[in-house]
């Protein structure tokens, strides 16, 4: 598809390399050949006239000419986007759309399994790809790459808007052998006198939301172990005298199959908002629409 000599999908090849700023990674994320997408880049610098990139040891760096294009180019790819997803007829049966979501690990276990079974019978051809939050959602919501972010009501952007999914309740997991539970239940001054395995996510070790509220406590924990993701965590405490702080769903989960003792949190504590977000311009669009209320019926 040519626009004023234009081959279109060439704009999709440069919004790319403006991410990426590499060849090799701009690549990848197409899933295309190096040779094919160094062969795009040359086309878009003899159709502009310009370089658009210069290199600087390893990386590109976009010449001010390719930057004045990024803002445009992201809108453009956006309202064309939405023009394809809102004035196409959206039938799950038939449809072969993939949606890309960011969500944590303790989504994945508690609810996405349900869903993927439900997808199975009445959306056979959707596909999903899910992704672990980071420290680029909010930059990759914000150009349009997610369909969806869940994520506590705390993280989401201003610029988008946000549902909410669920609450959920927080336990205090720990060994079934610990005499700290043997009454059913654990005092606050046990609670802070334990080891404690917490969760920290992302490269620059982000807090999840049970951290951040158990960080503003008077009182100190001592730090046993951190780990990566709220799958781990169970483990870590059998065996030993040591405690997390969780999903109460996912402690249920994790109950079934581990020797764990779950109680109640022995002072005041905040149950999590769970929130889906999605950007501004997919207000209207019916598949994402369709696919928020399926995963909202199994919140």
């Amino acid at each position: 598809m040519r626009f004023k000599a234009l081959d279109l999908n060439l704009l999709v090849a440069l919004d790319v390399l403006l991410d990426e700023q590499s060849v090799t990674r701009a690549a990848e994320r197409l899933n295309v050949s190096q040779p094919a997408m160094s062969a795009a880049l040359s086309r878009l610098r003899e159709y502009f006239g310009e370089p658009l990139f210069v290199l600087h040891g390893k990386r590109m760096i976009p010449t001010a000419a390719a930057l004045r294009m990024q803002l445009p180019l992201k809108e453009l790819l956006q309202d064309v986007d939405v023009l394809v997803t809102e004035t196409t007829h959206f039938d799950p049966a038939t449809s072969d759309r993939r949606f890309r979501i960011a969500t944590s690990d303790f989504l994945l276990a508690v609810v996405f399994p349900a869903l993927a079974q439900r997808l199975h019978k009445i959306a056979p051809g959707i596909t999903m790809d899910c992704i672990q939050p980071s420290e680029l959602t909010t930059q990759l919501m914000d150009q349009g790459e997610l369909d969806l972010f869940i994520t506590p009501e705390q993280q989401v952007s201003p610029d988008h808007p946000a549902e909410l999914l669920f609450e959920e309740r927080y336990v205090v997991v720990g060994w079934a052998g610990n005499p700290m539970f043997s009454g059913g239940k654990i005092t606050e001054e046990d609670f802070f006198r334990a080891g404690h395995v917490v969760v920290e996510i992302g490269r620059q070790a982000r807090t999840s939301f049970a951290e951040t509220h158990l960080r503003t406590s008077n009182q100190e924990r001592r730090i046993e172990m951190k780990v990566s993701s709220f799958l781990i965590a169970p483990e870590m405490v059998v065996n030993t005298m040591k405690l997390t702080v969780m999903h109460q769903r996912l402690a249920r989960l994790f109950a079934n199959r581990l020797e764990i003792a779950i109680a109640e949190v022995p002072f005041d504590f905040p149950a999590m908002r769970e929130m889906i977000q999605y950007h501004q311009t997919r207000v209207n669009d019916t598949g994402l629409r369709w696919l928020i209320d399926e995963i909202k019926q199994l919140g």
